[in-house]
């Protein structure tokens, strides 16, 4: 049984998880309905549903009802997984997964939960305790935990291995080297109008192709630079890549580097925000592997001179091919068969 949600960071993730487990497991998920249930149903696993109370920060009055909320939530977690009757409950981190994880451990069920960046997130501080593995993406996490094991992240299969004339013909690109641009699941304002306004002059060297998120596009009639207000199948987008401006969030981050695309990161960095991905942008930029623009740094004249900077960084690009960064699924998986067969 599966749990995560809140973003597609988390319930992805899972997806990556799910592939490599089919023919070998039965497999279902729990989670709300949120984001999680409809990338479910498109990738056919059997979903089941179940509220979340979902701690908000900055915001005391908010959470006043969290331990009912809670405690509800937990009790009807507990209902589907004695209808399921799962041998085991991975994890991806989001509130949606403190429910099953409870419940889960009241009865004596197997419980692994996986934290894919530097700083580990609120719901799983929480329910480390109650978990017989926690499964990290970066090594100096696993640490942090009583019962951490560095695995890597996971990733889709198809990331990997696709045709780069093929994803720019998808694409409309021409043959010149393409930047591909890539602001988060809902995508990123500030990003979104620098890169537009900076694409008339960019786009007379390299291409553009801007994943600007849901509802995001605009008209734009700018030769080599390509509009997509979201990509089902970010192995086409990655193929076409010849260098990258994204933000850091962990699991594209890794996706990048594992790609050896040579990526100029801008971390999101608000008051909504742990500082989770400045940690991440920090942990690569120390070992030579990206590029980093503070978003407090972010304007038109800076981000050219990075995107320029980005593509022709010789250190970066020697950086990457050497790096050892790569899916964490077969590590993931190894963990996932000893706790069912033990």
């Amino acid at each position: 049984m599966f749990c995560g949600g809140g973003s597609a960071g988390h319930v992805i993730p899972n997806i990556a998880v799910i592939e490599c487990l089919d023919g070998v497991f039965e497999y279902s998920y729990i989670g709300t309905n949120g984001i999680e249930k409809g990338i479910c149903e498109k990738n056919g696993v059997t979903f089941y549903e179940c509220e979340a109370a979902k701690f908000v920060r900055g915001k005391i009055l908010c959470n006043l009802t969290l331990p009912f909320k809670l405690f509800k939530s937990i009790k009807n977690a507990g209902k589907i997984l004695d209808e399921v009757k799962p041998d085991l409950v991975f994890c991806k981190g989001g509130y949606a997964c403190v429910p099953p994880a409870l419940a889960a451990k009241k009865r004596h069920i197997p419980v692994i939960t996986h934290e894919s960046d530097v700083s580990a997130g609120l719901a799983n501080k929480f329910i480390a305790r109650r978990c017989n593995k926690v499964l990290t993406t970066f090594p100096q996490t696993a640490a942090t935990f009583g019962r951490g094991i560095c695995t890597g992240s996971p990733m889709r299969k198809n990331l990997f291995g696709r045709n780069k004339l093929e994803a720019r013909k998808h694409f409309g690109l021409d043959m010149r080297p393409t930047l591909v641009v890539l602001g988060g699941g809902s995508g990123s304002k500030k990003i979104n109008a620098f890169i537009r306004e900076i694409a008339p002059k960019v786009c007379r060297d390299f291409n553009i192709l801007h994943i600007c998120g849901k509802g995001n596009g605009v008209n734009a009639d700018i030769y080599g630079y390509k509009q997509v207000e979201f990509e089902s199948d970010m192995g086409l987008a990655y193929a076409c890549a010849d260098a990258a401006v994204s933000r850091c969030g962990s699991n594209t981050a890794n996706e990048l580097i594992a790609l050896k695309i040579p990526t100029l990161f801008i971390p999101l960095e608000n008051k909504r925000s742990r500082g989770d991905q400045i940690k991440n942008a920090e942990y690569f930029l120390s070992m030579k592997l990206c590029r980093v623009l503070r978003e407090t740094e972010l304007s038109a004249k800076r981000l050219t001179e990075e995107i320029y900077k980005v593509f022709n960084d010789g250190n970066l690009k020697r950086a990457l091919e050497k790096s050892s960064i790569k899916s964490g699924n077969n590590k993931i998986l190894r963990e996932i068969y000893n706790t069912v067969n033990r």
